[in-house]
């Protein structure tokens, strides 16, 4: 059933369908549970839809566990290597709203030399040039629009047709050699590359214009980089009324095929599907070093706002369309400050297990109380900005949500002075995560040798398995401020560090290496001795300080997640706690060992694990002499 339902989501997808049709298959995906199969980047993948798992994406198909790799379909006849994933939806936050297609493999073997010829300027800051490429480069250009890469865009209410999001750094750096030697030398001082990131368009005849809008500039303080021109290669050519709609600079009705517009970033524009056909275009930007850059924080709010209230949208839709004013004030304000935006703004009531709070991506209000610490208000806002995952479940999931659009934010503390919640967290003592082992008793030596009286928990080698075991999951978990014990949220008050109206987010430090040695002379190894007494999941926070302020009965959080001085992130881990079993003899075939159970993302320089010697079937080379 799982596998006719995969294959059907993509014969489905690849032609127009009765709308009966479609509506039974939804019905049969929404009757459809399916546990997750994997986990990469920190979303749990299902290779069939279901009634959690509907967002379908494309991974590197390496990525994915070798033991599940095979049941992903594999959609795209020309690239492989990709592997068509399904993820919850409710489970995206910031970090993962886009799927961003690796796609240099497609360009390696062709020529990419490239030429922007018959340069024609259509007004200040806009131009227009024919792209030469090989033969061999533009026949893979077209291919793109044949992958079956395409999936419905976040921002689908404000704009029409379909689209995918790749990477190539081959095709930028060929583009980037062509801008340099075409745009007149004024435009192209300080210039420095293509954005690597791409974005296929496709609008068929009928399909709803792209609202008018400004595209929001690239921008990395740290690399002093800024964009300042968007890049458009029609791959198809055709008229449209405008194809192309430049406001206050140019309009273009007819483009032909392989041409490319370059045009500054402080226009607002609009497109439309050609009349006569399919449109197909490429959009990037180019990437300059600039000499100084200078900060606006409220920028980097409102940024910050229109991010949160597009995780949002997909438990409430009416919020896409504030996220999108957000972002296109955003992007006037980087041109010409900021300016006006919307006359009310839009707020985000949510209770979460008794407590109540208001949020607006940005700021952040709870009730101030003796039962609600201002640490644990601190960790439920980056619970909640984060999405964080309770168990199986995303935390925006578990929340009771309500929009409330006001014209300032004086109605808060009353609001919630009746509302307010007691402490939703525990407090756990890590330490008892490990326990110490017992003492080693060096007569003890394996299984076979034992006579029956073989215990594991005294075994010298095991032991030494277990501790370092222990240092390894011990570098996860204690450094961590928050631990999710299934859908239980556990609170370390040591890593919020309160002072001055700020608190401080501690993370993890790097461990030192270890090593694991181990002999054995029996079927099983010490390896086996070694298995799971539980699993913690564990969120790690990289984020600046976070300021905050009592007043009116409230605390007042803000988070500038977007502070271009500091990178943020945030990872979540499942931990496995490892425990010496009692059982005299562990058989392999049944192994439950503590390595299996490792995240192979955990591993790193700073978390190193040498290779385990635990084999599986498919590794057995152990020859059955008597036969």
């Amino acid at each position: 059933m799982s596998i006719e339902l995969r294959d059907r989501f993509f014969v489905l997808s690849s032609r127009d369908v009765p709308a009966e049709e479609a509506a039974r298959y939804r019905a049969e995906v929404d009757a459809t549970d399916a546990e997750p199969a994997a986990t990469v980047d920190g979303l749990d993948i299902s290779w069939h839809p279901s009634a959690r798992f509907k967002a379908v994406r494309f991974i590197d198909a390496e990525r994915i566990d070798e033991r599940v790799r095979d049941l992903f379909a594999r959609p795209s006849a020309d690239a492989p290597y990709l592997a068509a994933v399904f993820v919850d939806p409710h489970e995206l936050s910031f970090r993962t709203f886009e799927n961003i297609v690796p796609l240099d493999r497609l360009f390696e073997d062709v020529p990419l030399e490239a030429e922007l010829a018959g340069r024609a300027e259509h007004a200040e800051g806009v131009f227009s040039f024919a792209l030469r490429l090989p033969a061999a480069a533009q026949a893979r250009l077209t291919q793109l629009d044949e992958l079956k890469l395409y999936v419905p865009p976040l921002n689908a209410a404000s704009r029409g047709g379909e689209r995918f999001i790749f990477h190539s750094a081959l095709l930028a750096e060929a583009l980037s050699a062509a801008v340099a030697d075409a745009l007149p030398p004024a435009i192209v001082a300080g210039f420095s590359h293509v954005n690597p990131v791409f974005r296929c368009n496709r609008f068929e005849p009928g399909d709803a214009n792209f609202h008018r809008h400004r595209d929001t500039p690239y921008f990395d303080a740290a690399r002093r980089h800024i964009s300042r021109y968007t890049v458009l290669l029609y791959l198809t050519g055709g008229t449209g009324s405008p194809a192309l709609d430049l406001i206050g600079g140019a309009a273009l009705g007819e483009i032909g095929e392989f041409t490319c517009v370059i045009f500054d970033q402080r226009y607002e524009h609009e497109g439309a599907p050609y009349r006569d056909g399919r449109k197909v275009f490429l959009r990037t930007e180019l990437v300059f070093t600039a000499d100084e850059v200078t900060e606006a924080p409220e920028i980097g709010e409102l940024f910050s706002k229109a991010c949160y209230l597009t995780g949002e949208s997909v438990f409430a839709p009416e919020l896409a369309r504030h996220a999108d004013a957000y972002y296109n004030q955003v992007a006037a304000a980087h041109w010409s400050g900021l300016g006006k935006g919307p006359t009310r703004e839009t707020f985000v009531h949510k209770e979460f297990r008794g407590v109540h709070f208001v949020a607006n991506g940005y700021d952040f209000w709870f009730a101030k109380t003796d039962a609600l610490p201002l640490a644990e208000c601190a960790a439920l806002t980056l619970l909640d900005y984060f999405n964080c995952k309770l168990g199986d479940t995303a935390f925006r999931a578990l929340c009771r949500t309500e929009v409330i659009e006001s014209d300032d934010a004086g109605w808060i503390p009353e609001f919630l002075r009746t509302r307010h919640g007691g402490s939703v967290m525990t407090r756990v003592d890590k330490s008892a995560f490990f326990p110490e082992p017992e003492r080693p008793d060096r007569q003890i030596c394996c299984p076979f040798h034992s006579s029956g009286g073989y215990d594991p928990t005294r075994h010298d080698e095991i032991i030494e398995l277990y501790t370092e075991a222990q240092s390894f999951a011990k570098a996860h978990i204690l450094p961590a401020p928050i631990l999710m014990l299934g859908e239980d949220v556990a609170l370390d008050p040591d890593q919020f560090v309160i002072q001055d109206n700020l608190i401080h987010v501690l993370g993890k430090d790097a461990l030192k290496p270890v090593n694991f040695a181990a002999c054995w002379n029996d079927e099983s190894i010490p390896e086996d001795y070694v298995t799971v007494a539980a699993k913690v999941g564990v969120a790690q926070f990289l984020v600046p300080p976070i300021i905050y302020t009592e007043s009116a009965g409230c605390y007042h959080l803000k988070f500038d997640f977007f502070r271009n001085s500091w990178m943020v992130d945030h990872r979540r881990a499942t931990i496995p706690i490892p425990r010496i079993t009692e059982e005299q003899w562990a058989d392999p075939e049944e192994s439950s060992a503590w390595r299996r159970s490792v995240d192979d993302s955990l591993i790193d320089d700073e978390h190193p694990l040498p290779p385990s010697d635990l084999w599986d079937d498919d590794d057995d080379d152990w020859d059955d002499e008597d036969d």
